[in-house]
């Protein structure tokens, strides 16, 4: 029961700051590529944020995505169908997390 505001989960808790970042990929070159760039660009901006590596086609399609790798965050496709540099994910995580 949620009475005075109790019981109410607040969407800006540290759960959704510290949910895992996903790389959806069968795990190929570029999939792990993504995956440690996506680990610099954390480390680079003090994110201490999980990365979790999707393999499993049906939850990457799950997501609507048609090419890997792909990176999301929150929830949302943030790129999908090439690797991006250190830089470029920093930007993105930035601008979604609104470091």
């Amino acid at each position: 029961m949620a009475i005075f505001g109790f019981g109410k989960k607040n969407k800006t808790t540290q759960d959704s700051v510290t949910s895992p970042v996903k790389v959806l990929g069968s795990g190929c070159a570029n999939c792990t590529l993504l995956e440690e760039n996506t680990r610099k660009a954390l480390e680079s901006l003090g994110m201490d944020t999980s990365i979790e590596h999707v393999t499993d086609f049906v939850a990457i399609a799950g997501f609507g995505v048609m090419t890997t790798p792909a990176l999301v965050v929150d929830g949302k496709v943030l790129s999908s169908g090439k690797v991006l540099a250190k830089d470029e994910i920093a930007a993105l995580l930035k601008e979604a997390r609104g470091v």
